[in-house]
């Protein structure tokens, strides 16, 4: 017998509501009932991803839980707050228990990382598309904005950057790389790391941050854009995996600055701050200075180490 809709929320969803002290009223209501911590303000974002678009038609039901989860938490990091509760839309061609299995054995192996709780959501028939909110919270006047960004601030950016596009472009077989490195590649672009750390550390020291979604250039867009200023970015400092620095230089730098789906972060930090941001860097979680916020109207001015401008094609991705 196929599965109901009320089915597939009891069996799949309902386990995701972790049932915490903050949740008064999880999956099963018309609405979900959370109490915020005193003192604190609610953050909220979206992402949808759309089969075909947004991850390949043959993607891991696993690895779409995954990264749906780790997009979200993205936007949490670039605010610098911490998560705490998710909202699904799922929209499904069929009630299939094998691909609903491992979508929610996906999303909840992050979700436990972070304590995020599924509290509701919608599920209807149709192209697999799938559409999460994530809330969370922060001190109140405090999170990162894309507007604070002052000039004579240093640009940060965390990890290594074009990774995720090289996969795709490995899927795609427009690339090849050494078989050791994918992977690392895939699991870059399937699996997302989310900064949610890094985010926290720095809601008290960066005057801006992003997360790189869309590529670095039309991240960093938005920023110099919303703040009123600009930018000079030295791409001999652009931070790369072996894989990507394996590539002709050109091919490298075009995928590092305009690849999508990186979701490390974009910061811009006070000058006199660059010991603090040097510390914080780790191992695990790289930090490297790629730039300089300058005076409005010369948008982001590309130069290599010896001051000479460098040229790439487009700027990032666009939905349309």
């Amino acid at each position: 017998m196929p599965l109901s809709e009320f089915d597939v929320i009891r069996k799949y969803f309902k386990p995701a509501d972790r049932q915490t002290a903050d949740v008064r009223c999880g999956i099963g209501d018309d609405a979900a009932i959370v109490r915020l911590p005193e003192g604190m303000e609610l953050a909220i974002a979206m992402d949808t991803l759309v089969a075909g678009v947004h991850f390949p038609l043959d993607t891991a039901p696993e690895d779409i839980g995954f990264k749906l989860l780790a997009v979200n938490l993205s936007d949490m990091a670039a605010m610098g707050a911490k998560p705490a509760w998710a909202t699904l839309a799922l929209t499904l061609p069929e009630a299939d228990s094998d691909w609903l299995a491992g979508f929610m054995q996906g999303f909840n192996d992050l979700a436990g990382q972070y304590s995020v709780s599924l509290i509701g959501g919608d599920l209807s028939r149709g192209p697999l598309t799938i559409s999460l909110q994530i809330h969370g919270y922060l001190p109140q006047n405090k999170g990162m904005l894309r507007s604070g960004a002052r000039e004579g601030d240093l640009i940060y950016v965390s990890g290594t950057l074009g990774d995720a596009g090289l996969a795709l472009k490995v899927l795609n077989r427009e690339l090849e790389v050494d078989p050791k490195y994918k992977p690392l590649l895939f699991q870059r672009l399937n699996r997302p790391e989310p900064r949610i750390e890094l985010g926290e550390t720095f809601r008290d020291i960066a005057h801006s941050a992003i997360d790189i979604s869309d590529g670095l250039l039309a991240d960093l867009g938005h920023i110099i854009e919303d703040s009123h200023v600009g930018a000079v970015v030295n791409t001999d400092l652009i931070p790369l995996s072996e894989a990507l620095a394996e590539l002709d230089t050109a091919e490298a730098l075009q995928l590092a600055l305009t690849a999508g789906d990186d979701y490390e972060l974009c910061l811009t930090v006070a000058e006199d701050m660059q010991a603090s941001v040097d510390q914080t860097a780790t191992e695990q979680c790289p930090l490297t200075c790629i730039g300089k916020i300058t005076s409005p109207g010369k948008g982001i001015q590309l130069e290599d180490a010896d001051g000479r401008a460098v040229r790439i094609s487009g700027v990032g991705y666009r939905h349309f």
